[in-house]
């Protein structure tokens, strides 16, 4: 009876009695105005500040309205432009008080317990036609109708009462406010309703907005009704859609009922216009910012839809549509119709529905990687991926999803029978699911009272799920769920809650009563207890320990354990007992070592720092510990010490044993996912992802890899077939933006933020090239389809164009202000057609997209992009574009007003256009190679379109990206496509691209549109089809005859005989008979391949099983049963043990052409190598009985007596040498070179008396790993590398190959048997190999026995091996382990850990074993007692073996050679270094050094007793020229020494003598060499130094950078007192100074010096710096044909002063032709040239006779005698000679290729 006076309508002004004040409040600019619309007086409330200006009633906050009306209506108008608030405080029927807000200024739906707000948000519909004489939308009277029951019902799960309060406040218009029972219809009088006998509630008289008669409701007002998800037909639920303007509630709030609205004529005219309010509970479909709803104009595209949903006014959710292989999202189409529906045509369905599906995610974490969990069976691991839950099978790699959340997943819970999956969202308020975690389908959907969830803990029978978080305050909360009925149809209940101030970092419930918890936090550890419904804890007293910072905790696991472990930030443990509530034992984890143990060792006192422990799990005998400093370790409970040990990248965030107690899963910080197999102690690495959003993506055809760019500053190449990270290269100081691959060579390229791009090569896994033409940011970068051309662009609105067919990429043009500034990277901001000929991109404006002929840059067409449409308000803008298939070429363009343009790229007509593709402007789209699907992305949806529909394509929207869309491509078997983000996502194309679907281009009478000179439908059939480029379903069969099989290498065919030989060197063969390839050069004798297998091979092969005989493959050979094999397999990738050798990448080429010296002639006569290639592989050889001691350097073998150091060279071969091995006569000497793409490897056979080179063998494509000798030197193996794989035999005596097998998988090492020359084994994958050689009559053959490594050794790959005592093999493995077989029994018998590392080297000798690893480590092993143990089995125990000495060296072992006694040897490392080593001293003494990398500069002392060399490796070194032994070493960590400079001659004393070096950061030190220290650092530059000299009087300093600047600096006071910019722009590529006359040339000063630039000019000054004096003497400007040259691979500009005429500047550079120039400083011009046959790279002049040196990137040295102009070139680098310097005697000559130094004896001076 108490509501009866509210029937059926309140008038609430009325009933407040507003106007006089008295029960209602204002407050600011309130007052009463005549409203002409409505003709009659309303309420103004306007003011800049809302809260300062409103209606309040009641008139204050402790009295209540008391309404109980089911509906409110507001009659307002928003004034335009302006803002405007509204506050509702309802009263719920548990006394709750819940506030609605409404207003324009809010961004976006916000939920919290008390709390709503709605946005509101106003959308122009409406046509000009329909605008004339009409007020703006937002200045509409508006009849807001607010259902509020439902409003509470729906958001909140509460019951709503009664209207406690309203606020009204600025700015807007108010007539009045009413409350009702009935829902009325504003748009219907009574009289209308009577008449027609509408099935309606009438709006009442009072409450009517005026209507001029004849006119329609609602061209003049609107009607909004929320929510709409009431008991209303489902046709109400999108409310009254119209040609008028529609004012919505948000678009990220999605409608309760997710399907389109079916609009009939009648309907039409019968409802209001288009006011809707949408409803967000439906955020199982498309949540709040995920996937915006979209506004579809008449035109545009209808949307498919999977499942449907019935309309709930419960939160419960039971989207079992997420659980799919994708989750795609219905859209509502809310269309405006500008014509009656029936002329709208009808869509047919886009089929398959759905045509996508989510195959695999790359990514883990996204909020958190703390949340990773095992399965019950421990088959799987559960884990988050930003948005997307993923369970990874672990046997079969395969990825199942939970799909449905809006945001990244904030927690994640299992209960223990994997029945129930629980998660939770980082967007507060959080949202809950649960799931079916067998069906993965959501059970359940319900808010948290906690405003962001941090943490879920399941019961074990999943009866119970707690929850920690917190409030909007910041207060902990945490909440307990009753979960028992989920399953069978209820819902969750909230049990109990509670709020608390302390700190919780980690909460558990007991896996033994649920009724108990556990949690822990900053200072406090609380054990919790469920009962009565109250949730309550109590503090465990930590005594002393109460300010530790606790990180995680857990439950023992034994049956009778009471213990709790928990575990803190500063490495203390502490059990508890949890019955006792008290601290039972504390322990401490200090990161100490001890002697002889290389693992931490627990230590329970001291003031160290600890170990900081991040995670803490328990099984049944041990623990795990995750720590930040990387290691994972696991401890037995006792923690007396280290069980196993797992190094890590990045810190780990999570451990957590299996359920078995047999593995523990990590995972890091740095986005690695993990576990550690207990039993074979092996570490197997599950996903690796990027730690940021990814920027942009591109995709490599041949080999089917994917590269991506992060703004966690890394770039990363993935496998396209398992989604597997492949190469890792890391950027620290600038980020990349933009990836593109070189579609012909492993090659791909990446823009950075700094403006460069780079160019990467995949073979060696390093930088190629650095360009940086640009100043901002790239935002751009493509390849041409045929590999030709590279096109980038930058914020600064420079386009760049580079030649990149050939391995060095070069700059050939830039353009400034082309393309549009201030772009965002991305992957569709540059385009190149399919045929290579025509380049798009937006620009030079945002509205206007150019397209250019891509070779010339010559502008071809220019669109502007917002004249397409002129109805348009705004301006059209262009935000992406991609170019059609070949030979179509249609540009298509993506616009700012949601629309796809399709542009002929010839007219620049529209061909075709696509709008309200999107809610808002997509920025990526792909079209599919066929022209079948268009892809495109906007915020977190993607789209895929049926792009040859041409009337209304249909579409399908696909969510899963919690972050916007970045990027979008088709992989290009059209099978898969990829979208990146916050992750990235593959997805299957559940369609097959041969097939011709209804409407295709082959079954359409007409293609996509064109042009009117575009194509017809079978000339469209044709070029798409031709244009696909997919592969064929089968490759190419060998015929039935044996094919012509040319040799390994070009050369003569086969042989009659049916076998292998080698040519002679000294000419070809005479059993050679074939003619030669076209392609063949005479030089080096080849291997050539006669008859392909006889009748034995067959038989032989199927014995050898997967190990055995197989045809040996050729590059160039016809298809064969091998080529057919080969092609069907990928590429082989690098293994990963460092043992295999990986020659340095050398962009240089080896001149065909060069001078030869004349017979006893020569000029230069090599004298000395300074340097060991630490790059090669047991590449060094020592004869202590002889004396014989050899290494490499680059393509030389080194022989150096050791007791004089005199050194011979063998030259011949012309690439790096990879390996050695020495004849047991220590007769033969081989030595393999590796090949190129050009030509095959070489192995030379050298005769070592003589010196001389006797055969060359070129049986291997690739590299060589390994050469043996047998026993009895009459056999000599040669083992190829992983991307060769052949093992040959071949016969000393003849030089034949005598058997040969293709190896299926990589072999890492081989020795023959010291005892059996019938015997060879190998070490590879997993196993071991014995082959047998077998004699038949003629023929040799191999008998192949693999053996697996034992899975109790847990050795993964062995790397290395050497034969002990009879019949001992000691194996070496990537583990570190060395485990020992017996080669009779075949078995292995004995393992043990001797490193940390990978083993790479081994040598036995006696009862003593070296073994040398990638750690640097060198130890020496007691092996005696082995023998012994081999009686005893595989039971032996490995404590009778023991460690006897360790050295450690400065790099990772690579070749070691020791004395039969194993007290001295030689060792190798990869830093370039011979180590002479001693067990009996325990010392190690430096024979051999280099530099690291590449050699910069060469300076000489002025009495040249000693020389100076600096490199990229930061260091300085001092040499003595009499021994070349290195004297003194000044190294700078972490910077490059660029250029080098000694004091000149009149620095005499020895305290004058100084060097001055120049570094990469700008800064310049000068070093004392007396005193053997720095004496100075200054920093004179910005940029790195690139030039540097001493004054005459060796008192100032001048230096050049790479900017162009020169600076000169007093070398006493570290002062620089003059910079020079006439050079900047253009790096300074050398300094020199001499002395002069004091008036010479015109000029004072007794210094003259020049400076040379890379832009081809030369300054020569004169000076005089004590009296501060400095004068240009003259100026120099050479031609150059292509001034934009790139600075690194153009060649420098080289000048110097002539010695013997300092009148004359010698000059060479990139000039019209190489030569060197000869310029008069008194005669003012060039006074002679010298042709060369290249460019010049390094010069040097003779100080006596007149001699210049010249080298060559051509990996040549010439030698020019300037006065007969007669030239001899010189082999013996590998390299590009970037340096050659004489010494200041004109003695010797110094050359540099990389780091190789090559001393030369000047005979001609």
């Amino acid at each position: 009876m108490a509501q009866v006076w509210q029937h059926p309508f309140l008038n609430v002004f009325r009933h407040f009695k507003v106007d006089q004040w008295k029960r209602s409040t204002k407050e600011g600019d309130v007052a009463t105005v005549m409203d002409k619309t409505l003709k009659c007086t309303v309420y103004r409330i306007r003011g800049s500040v809302s809260a300062s200006n409103y209606i309040q009633l009641p008139k204050t906050s402790t009295q209540s309205l008391g309404l109980t009306g089911r509906y409110l209506y507001l009659l307002f108008r928003p004034l335009s432009t302006k803002h405007f608030v509204i506050h509702l405080d309802l009263s719920t029927k548990d006394s709750q008080v819940i506030r609605v807000s409404l207003s324009n200024l809010f961004k976006e739906f916000k939920s919290t317990a008390t709390w709503l707000q709605f946005p509101y948000i106003c959308e122009a519909g409406i046509s000009r036609k329909d605008r004339v004489d009409m007020a703006l939308p937002g200045a509409r009277w508006t009849c807001l109708q607010l259902d509020l029951r439902d409003l509470l019902l729906v958001y909140l799960s509460r019951h709503y009462s009664h209207l406690k309060s309203v606020r009204l406040c600025a700015s807007l218009l108010v007539r009045n406010l009413y409350t009702s029972d009935l829902c009325f219809d504003p748009a219907v009088t009574v009289t209308k309703a009577q008449r027609a006998k509408l099935p309606v509630t009438p709006m009442p008289r009072e409450m009517a907005f005026p209507v001029p008669k004849g006119e329609s409701w609602h061209d003049h007002y609107i009607h909004i009704q929320f929510p709409s998800g009431n008991s209303a037909a489902p046709s109400e639920l999108v409310q009254r859609s119209c040609p008028p303007p529609e004012a919505v509630f948000p678009r990220c709030v999605p409608p309760l009922l997710p399907q389109p609205v079916a609009f009939s004529e009648a309907r039409q005219d019968s409802v209001s216009p288009a006011v809707q309010m949408l409803d967000p509970t439906a955020s199982c479909w498309a949540p709040s910012g995920l996937l915006p709803e979209d506004s579809l104009s008449c035109e545009c595209s209808e949307v498919s839809i999977i499942g449907s949903q019935e309309p709930s006014a419960s939160v419960k959710a039971t989207d079992k549509h997420a659980s799919g292989s994708g989750l795609q999202v219905p859209v509502s189409k809310r269309a405006v119709l500008s014509t009656a529906p029936e002329d709208v045509p009808k869509h047919e369905r886009f089929l398959p529905d759905p045509v996508l599906g989510l195959k695999r995610v790359i990514g883990l974490g996204g909020h958190s990687t703390k949340w990773a969990l095992w399965t019950k069976d421990g088959a799987a691991v559960v884990y988050p991926c930003h948005a997307v839950i993923v369970v990874l099978h672990i046997d079969t790699q395969e990825q199942c999803f939970f799909l449905g959340h809006t945001d990244k997943v904030s927690a994640l819970a299992l209960d223990g029978s994997n029945s129930l999956l629980a998660s939770a969202q980082t967007q507060p308020p959080s949202v809950l699911r649960l799931w079916d975690f067998q069906t993965r389908g959501c059970l359940s959907l319900f808010w948290s009272p906690a405003h962001t969830v941090c943490s879920l803990s399941f019961s074990s029978n999943g009866a119970l799920l707690c929850c920690v978080g917190k409030d909007r305050h910041g207060k902990t909360v945490v909440v307990a769920w009753g979960t028992d009925q989920v399953g069978r149809g209820g819902e969750a209940i909230i049990l109990a809650k509670v709020n608390t101030d302390v700190d919780i970092q980690a909460f558990e419930i007991a896996f033994f009563n649920e009724t108990r918890m556990a949690s822990c936090g900053r200072g406090n550890v609380r054990l919790w207890r469920l009962r009565g419904g109250s949730l309550r804890s109590c503090p465990v007293d930590l005594g002393e320990h109460h300010a530790l910072e606790l990180t995680d905790l857990a439950f023992g696991q034994a049956q009778d354990s009471h213990t709790l472990y928990v575990c803190s930030r500063s490495g203390h443990i502490l059990e508890i007992d949890h019955q006792r509530m008290a601290v039972r034992h504390v322990r401490r984890l200090l990161p100490t070592q001890t002697l002889g143990s290389p693992l931490p060792q627990k230590q329970t006192s001291g003031l160290g720092p600890g170990i900081a422990i991040s995670s803490i799990s328990v099984s049944q005998a041990e623990c795990a510990i995750g720590s930040e400093d990387g290691p994972l370790r696991l401890w037995p409970l006792d923690f007396s010490s280290v069980l196993l040990e797992s190094e890590h990248k990045g810190p780990i965030s999570s451990v957590r044993f299996s359920p078995d107690g047999l593995r523990v899963l990590s995972t890091t910080t740095s986005g690695h996912l993990g576990f550690l197999d207990i039993p074979s102690r092996e570490y197997s690495m599950l996903v690796r992802s990027h730690t940021a959003p990814v920027r942009a993506l591109a995709i490599e055809c041949k080999q089917g890899q994917l590269a991506t760019v992060s703004q966690d500053h890394t770039i990363r190449v993935w496998d396209l077939v398992t989604l597997q990270q492949l190469y890792d290269f890391e950027s620290p100081e600038e980020a990349p933006c933009a990836v593109a691959f070189h579609p012909m060579q492993p090659a791909f390229f990446c823009g950075f933020s700094s403006g460069a791009v780079r160019s990467f090569s995949l073979d060696v896994t390093e930088a190629l090239v650095e360009h940086r033409c640009h100043q901002g940011a790239i935002t751009g970068l493509v390849t041409s389809p045929d590999g030709s051309l590279l096109f980038s662009a930058c914020s600064q609105g420079t386009l760049a164009q580079y030649h990149c067919a050939a391995t060095c990429c070069r700059v050939l043009r830039v353009e400034a202000n082309v393309v549009c500034r201030d772009a965002h990277p991305s992957s569709n901001s540059l385009a190149v057609s399919g045929d290579s000929r025509l380049l798009a991109f937006v620009g030079p404006f945002k509205y206007m997209v150019t397209i250019m002929d891509a070779a010339s840059l010559e502008d071809l067409l220019r669109v502007d992009i917002s004249t397409l449409d002129l109805a348009s308000r705004r301006p059209d803008l262009a935000m992406a574009i991609c170019f059609s298939p070949a030979p179509l070429s249609n540009l298509l363009v993506s616009t700012s007003s949601s629309k796809v343009v399709v542009l002929d790229s010839t007219s620049g007509r529209v061909a075709r256009e696509l709008c309200g593709i999107h809610p808002v402007a997509p920025h990526a789209l792909a079209l599919s190679p066929d022209a079948r699907f268009l892809l495109t992305a906007a915020d977190r949806a993607i789209r895929v379109w049926d792009y040859l529909t041409q009337a209304k394509p249909s579409c399908q929207v696909y969510i899963g990206h919690s972050e916007p869309v970045q990027a979008v491509a088709f992989t290009p078997d059209q099978q898969h496509l990829l979208s990146v983000g916050d992750a990235i996502f593959l997805w299957d194309i559940l369609i097959s691209p041969e097939k011709s679907p209804p409407g295709s281009v082959q079954d359409a009478p007409g293609g996509p549109p064109t042009s009117e000179a575009g194509l017809n439908a079978g000339q469209l059939e044709g070029a798409v089809s031709g244009a696909s480029g997919l592969p064929r379903q089968q490759g190419p069969m060998p015929s039935q005859a044996v094919p012509h099989q040319p040799g390994i290498c070009t050369g003569p065919s086969r042989a009659a005989d049916g076998t292998f030989f080698v040519s002679d060197e000294e000419g070809p063969s005479e059993e050679s008979h074939g003619p030669r390839r076209p392609c063949q050069a005479p030089g080096p004798p080849v291997l050539v391949q006669k008859e392909a297998c006889r009748a034995g091979d067959g038989a032989r092969s199927t014995a050898g099983g997967p190990w055995g005989l197989d045809m040996l493959p050729h590059p160039h050979g016809q298809p064969s049963a091998w080529g057919t094999r080969r092609t069907k397999t990928e590429a082989p990738a690098r293994p990963d043990s460092y043992t295999h050798f990986t020659a340095r990448y050398k962009a240089s080429v080896m001149a065909q052409k060069v001078s030869s010296p004349p017979a006893g002639g020569k000029g230069l006569h090599l004298k000395a190598v300074v340097g060991y290639n630490g790059n090669g592989r047991a590449n060094v050889i020592w004869r202590p009985d002889t004396g014989f001691f050899a290494y490499t350097c680059g393509c030389l073998v080194v022989v150096e007596d050791l007791h004089s150091g005199a050194q011979q060279h063998w030259l011949g071969h012309s690439a790096e040498i990879s390996t050695l091995a020495l004849s047991h006569d220590a007769q033969v000497l081989a030595s393999a070179g590796c090949g190129s793409t050009t030509s095959c490897c070489q192995i030379r056979l050298w005769d070592v008396p003589g010196g001389s080179s006797q055969q060359l063998l070129s049986p291997h494509r690739t590299a060589v790993q390994a050469l043996a000798f047998s026993r009895d030197d009459r056999l000599l193996v040669t083992l190829g590398d992983y991307g060769d794989r052949i093992l040959a035999l071949w016969s000393m005596a003849t030089y034949e190959v005598v058997s040969f097998t293709y190896l299926p998988e990589p072999v890492h090492g081989l020795a023959f048997s010291p005892w059996d020359a019938a015997e060879l084994t190998c070490v590879g994958q997993g196993a071991l190999t014995l082959y047998f050689l077998q004699q038949h009559g003629a023929d040799t053959s191999f008998q192949a026995h693999r053996e697996p490594v034992p899975e109790a050794v847990g050795a993964g790959e062995l790397t290395s091996l050497c034969y002990g005592a009879t019949p001992l093999l000691y194996c070496g493995s990537n583990a570190g382990q060395v485990c020992v077989w017996d080669t009779r029994a075949r078995r292995c018998f004995l393992a043990w850990e001797a490193d940390e590392g990978e083993i790479g080297v081994l040598l036995c000798s006696g009862s003593q074993l070296v073994s040398g690893s990638n750690t640097r480590r060198l130890r020496l092993w007691a092996v005696a007692a082995v023998p012994e143990l081999r009686r005893t089995g595989s039971g032996a125990r490995s404590s009778s073996v023991f460690m006897e000495r360790e050295l450690t060296l400065d790099g990772a072992i690579v070749s070691a050679v020791f004395h039969d006694s194993m007290d001295m040897g030689v060792v190798g490392t990869t830093a370039g270094t011979l180590w002479y080593v001693s067990w009996a001293e325990g010392t190690s003494t430096r024979l051999i050094s280099g530099h690291r990398s590449k050699v910069n500069e060469v300076v000489f002392s002025p009495s040249e007793s000693h020389c100076a060399t600096c490199g990229d490796d930061g260091s300085v070194r001092v040499w003595s020229l009499a021994s070349m032994e290195l004297v003194i070493q000044f190294q700078v960590l972490n910077q490059s020494c660029l250029c080098l400079a000694w004091s000149p001659p009149s620095c005499r004393l020895p305290e004058q003598q100084r060097m001055a070096a120049g570094y990469s950061d700008g800064t310049l030190r000068v070093f004392s060499i007396s005193q053997i220290s720095m004496e100075l650092k200054m920093q004179p530059h910005v940029a790195a130094l690139t030039a540097i000299a001493f004054s005459v009087d060796g008192q100032t300093i001048i230096s050049g950078d790479k900017d162009g600047l020169v600076a000169v600096s007093r070398c006493c006071t570290g002062m620089t007192f003059r910079v020079l910019r006439d050079h900047q722009g253009a790096s300074i590529s050398s300094i020199q100074s001499t002395s002069k006359e004091y008036v010479d040339f015109g000029v004072e000063g007794p210094d003259l010096w020049l400076a040379a630039s890379r832009d081809q000019r030369v300054s020569i000054w004169a000076s005089d710096w004590l009296q501060n004096h400095c004068e240009l003497v003259d100026w120099l400007s050479f031609p150059a044909p292509t001034p934009t040259e790139a600075p690194d691979c153009s060649p420098p500009s080289l000048a110097a002063f002539c010695p013997w005429d300092r009148a004359l500047v010698v000059w060479a550079g990139l000039g019209p032709h190489p030569e060197v120039v000869f310029y008069s400083l008194c005669q003012k011009q060039v006074v002679e040239k010298i042709l060369l046959p290249f460019s010049a790279v390094s010069l040097s002049l003779s100080p006596r006779a007149r001699l210049m040196a010249i080298g060559f990137a051509e990996r040549v040295l010439r030698l020019v005698d300037c006065v007969s102009r007669a030239a001899q070139d010189f082999a013996g680098h590998d390299d590009c000679v970037q340096l050659c310097r004489f010494a200041p005697s004109a003695s010797l000559l110094f050359t540099a290729a990389h780091n190789e130094i090559l001393v030369w004896e000047v005979t001609d001076c």
